[in-house]
C-alpha cells in the first residue's frame, strides 16, 4: 500500500504538487482540501485537471483522514496555524510557506511582518534543502521546504562556503524569476502590460530570502538584488564571491563535481557552459554552470531553477521521497518540456 498524502492549497505550488504527485509510484492515496475552494472540484480552479476526479474537501475534513505526509501549499501564517493543529498528529508535514524556515523568531517577525510560530516547532522543524539534507531530516515530523530563490543560491554558493573558501561577506546574488513565483492572485505588478517587455528589480536588499540565504550559507552578510522578468517559469542565480584563495575554473568545477557526485538532480556543466531557464523548466533539474576570474580571486556561479518544481513542490516531493527512504528521483524523473 502506497503512502497517504494530503495537500493543503490550490495556488500554483498546491497544484505542481498534484501534478508530482499524482502520477508517483509510491503515493496510494491523495486527498486534496482548500480553505477557498472548498466542495469544489480541482478541474474547477485548473482547466488543465478538468477531466479529473479531484475534489478539494474542506480543511475540517482533515480531522477525519488518516496520513502519512501532509503538503502545505499555504500562505505564511495560516501555515503555522495548521502545523499548530497537526504536529502532533500522526502524518508527516513538509511546509512550503516561510512559517518553519528561522530557527530564531525575531528574523521571521521582521523580514514576514507577523508572529512567529512557537518556539518549540521552530526549533523542531528541519529545514529541507535536499542536497545539504541534515541526518535529521530522516526522522523528521516537519520539513521546512526552502523558498524558490535560496534553493537556487545556496546550491550556487555553499560548496564554497562548506570548504571554507567563500570569504564572508563578499556573497553577491543577482537573480531573475518569472511571474509565477508571486503566485496566482492578480496584481498590478504581475499584470501583463507592466511585466511584458519589463525587467524591473525590486525589494532590492531588503527581500526575505536575502535574509533566508544568509543564515543558511553561514557566511556573514549576503547583498541579494531579484529582478522580475517577462516569463512565466524560472530562476537564474548569478551569485558572485571572493575567494579566500586563487582557484582556477577547473579547481572550481572539481569541487562542486565531488560535493554533487551521486545528487541526480544536479547537473553540473562544463567549464564554458552556462545554465538558462528553458532547459529546467518543469523538472526538478539545477542545471549550474561556473567560472572564476582571470586573476583567481573570485567565483561566479550560475544556477537555473524551475521555481514550481525544484523550487517548491518538486523539492517538497524530493524531501518526502528522503524521509520515507525511497527513490530520490521517485515521482520526478520527468524530463524538463523544452521549447
Amino acid at each position: 500500500m502506497g503512502l497517504r498524502v494530503g495537500v493543503v492549497g490550490t495556488g500554483y505550488g498546491g497544484a505542481e504538487l498534484v501534478r508530482l504527485l499524482s502520477s508517483h509510484p509510491h503515493v496510494g492515496e491523495l486527498r486534496l482540501f482548500s480553505e477557498s475552494q472548498a466542495d469544489r472540484g480541482l478541474g474547477e480552479v485548473y482547466a488543465a485537471w478538468r477531466d479529473a476526479d479531484l475534489p478539494l474537501f474542506p480543511l475540517e475534513a482533515l480531522e477525519e483522514r488518516e496520513l502519512d505526509v501532509l503538503f502545505l501549499a499555504t500562505p505564511h501564517g495560516a501555515s503555522r496555524e495548521l502545523v499548530t493543529r497537526w504536529i502532533g498528529r500522526p502524518a508527516v508535514i513538509v511546509d512550503l510557506s516561510g512559517d518553519f524556515r528561522f530557527r530564531d523568531g525575531s528574523v521571521y517577525e521582521r523580514f514576514y511582518r507577523m508572529p512567529a510560530a512557537p518556539r518549540s516547532l521552530l526549533e523542531e522543524a528541519v529545514y529541507g534543502l535536499a542536497e545539504f539534507a541534515p541526518p535529521e531530516l530522516f526522522r523528521a515530523r516537519l520539513v521546512a521546504n526552502p523558498g524558490c530563490f535560496p534553493t537556487a543560491a545556496l546550491l550556487a554558493l555553499l560548496p564554497l562556503a562548506k570548504a571554507g573558501l567563500l570569504r564572508p561577506g563578499s556573497a553577491i546574488v543577482d537573480a531573475k524569476t518569472g511571474v509565477s513565483g508571486a503566485g496566482r492572485s492578480p496584481s498590478l505588478a504581475t499584470h501583463f502590460a507592466e511585466v511584458n517587455e519589463n525587467v524591473r528589480p525590486y525589494n532590492v536588499l531588503v527581500h526575505r530570502h536575502g535574509a533566508e540565504i544568509e543564515v543558511y550559507l553561514g557566511a556573514g552578510p549576503v547583498s541579494f538584488v531579484p529582478h522580475l522578468v517577462p516569463m512565466t517559469r524560472g530562476i537564474l542565480v548569478t551569485a558572485y564571491g571572493d575567494l579566500v584563495e586563487p582557484m582556477t575554473t577547473n579547481d572550481l568545477f572539481e569541487l562542486y563535481r565531488q560535493t554533487y557526485a551521486g545528487r541526480p538532480f544536479v547537473r553540473l556543466l562544463r567549464p564554458g557552459v552556462y545554465p538558462e531557464t528553458k532547459a529546467v523548466q518543469g523538472s526538478n533539474f539545477v542545471d549550474i554552470g561556473l567560472t572564476a576570474t582571470a586573476d583567481g580571486r573570485r567565483a561566479v556561479v550560475m544556477a537555473a531553477i524551475d521555481n514550481l518544481v525544484k523550487g517548491a513542490a518538486g523539492q517538497a516531493v524530493q524531501n518526502m521521497n528522503l524521509r520515507f527512504g525511497l527513490p530520490e528521483t521517485a515521482g520526478l524523473d520527468g524530463r524538463p518540456l523544452y521549447p
